[in-house]
């Protein structure tokens, strides 16, 4: 009996980049949490970190002396260590790392103590991690009743003391399967705090799925603000370059600068703008996808309103959007100054062409009366040369006549020289003008 052939034999050759894209969708699977359980997220900047130094970071936890730094390759890794586990994760801007532990009890008003306290990775690990942090939240899922959501609940109060605030951003997720809270401060431990709290049966899956995006939403929140102080920070400069393009464009209306004055004030003007945008387009760029993705993680949670408290989503939103509208609005300015510098370096480059031309014009007439002055000379100096070529002639053909009556000739040359002028200088004329006209025609 003839075997089937393999799948893939069936195809053409898989393009390079096949399976990395395919597996793409699969690079940074969400964690399976046992409840109760403690995320300890830290985000860094990664910017002149390098991998090697995030590997020898990794090595240190406890039985890690062995990690290759191959594992580092697909920029995911998740190790399983005695009793927690620890996901790494680096993006363009920044590295992630996620610890998570189990919580010793439900009671989170039995676990508000430090946090370090609590950690079963030693803390020294975490304050080494290398690169600066913009991002650090401790989050704790817990079971809980979610039928009593009222604002003096008890599940209110211990959310209170786990958060250590008395204001409480709170959100029903999906179709009610979970609670999560907040406050979005940061503190004494520099780490903001979550709670999640979900009815028993509540999958591994969907407490992972929870916690990413909470997670996840918060980073990109962070890194979309990023954007807010050069935004600021361009402020002046931009109002700067916008007076000085109004003045420019003044002075070309008034005519009251030279071309050349007004050309080197836009370069320079132009080239500040330039290099404002080399500068800060990347950044304006990077806070709308951030932005995006914010959007994208709210959208995902699909929260619904816990009584007396603001959603998440409600609670971001109103606070970020004005940020993120304060640098659509610079990036836009931006690139309308740029656009106006470019109308007005076209008009100046109008004035400039038209001026020239008148030039080139006057130029051109100057080269026309040259001209015809020219051939008014020529025409005299070929008056002349007629005359002189007929007198030559003339004077030949005067020698010939002397030369005849010598022989005996009856020639008289006098006369014979007299009778020859017309006809010298008529022969002389005709054969000037057969030379024009050939050179005409040529």
């Amino acid at each position: 009996m003839p075997t089937s052939p393999r799948p893939q034999a069936l195809l053409p050759p898989n393009d390079a980049l096949r399976t990395q894209l395919h597996n793409e969708v699969h690079a940074r699977p969400p964690a399976h949490l046992q409840l109760p359980a403690l995320v300890v997220f830290v985000a860094v900047l990664n910017a002149g970190v390098s991998r090697q130094q995030e590997w020898e970071h990794l090595r240190q936890l406890p039985g890690q002396g062995g990690l290759a730094l191959e594992s580092l390759n697909d920029n995911f890794l998740r190790l399983r260590l005695d009793g927690y586990t620890v996901k790494w994760e680096r993006h363009t801007e920044f590295t992630r790392y996620s610890i998570v532990q189990l919580l010793p009890s439900s009671d989170v008003a039995n676990n508000a103590a430090r946090l370090a306290d609590q950690l079963a990775l030693p803390p020294e690990w975490l304050h080494h991690i290398p690169g600066p942090t913009v991002a650090a939240v401790a989050l704790a899922m817990v079971h809980g009743d979610l039928t009593d959501l009222a604002h003096n609940s008890p599940l209110m109060e211990h959310a209170r003391h786990w958060l250590g605030g008395a204001q409480v951003v709170a959100s029903l997720l999906g179709n009610g399967h979970s609670c999560a809270l907040t406050e979005f401060q940061i503190g004494e431990d520099g780490f903001e705090r979550m709670l999640v709290v979900a009815p028993l049966g509540t999958s591994q899956a969907r407490a992972g799925r929870i916690s990413q995006r909470l997670l996840e939403l918060e980073t990109y929140r962070l890194m979309a603000l990023r954007g807010l102080p050069v935004a600021k920070a361009l402020g002046p400069a931009l109002a700067q370059a916008e007076e000085a393009l109004s003045g420019i464009t003044a002075r070309l209306e008034s005519k009251s600068a030279s071309d050349q004055e007004l050309l080197d004030d836009l370069v320079a003007l132009a080239a500040r703008v330039e290099r404002a945008i080399a500068e800060h387009s990347y950044r304006f760029s990077a806070t709308q996808a951030y932005y995006t993705l914010v959007g994208q993680r709210i959208a995902e949670l699909r929260e619904k309103v816990v009584p007396g408290t603001q959603t998440i989503g409600e609670f971001m939103q109103r606070r970020l959007s004005p940020a993120m509208a304060t640098v659509a609005a610079s990036s836009q300015r931006l690139t309308t100054l740029s656009e106006r510098v470019s109308r007005t370096s076209s008009l100046l480059r109008t004035r400039v062409d038209i001026a020239t031309e008148q030039q080139n014009q006057q130029l051109l007439e100057k080269l026309t009366r040259g001209q015809e002055m020219q051939l008014r000379l020529q025409t005299t100096v070929e008056g002349l040369s007629i005359a002189a070529i007929s007198y030559y002639v003339v004077s030949l053909m005067y020698y010939c006549a002397k030369a005849l009556k010598a022989a005996g000739l009856p020639v008289n040359p006098d006369i014979a020289t007299g009778v020859l002028i017309p006809l010298v200088l008529w022969g002389v004329w005709s054969m000037t003008r057969r030379i024009h006209a050939a050179l005409r025609s040529v």
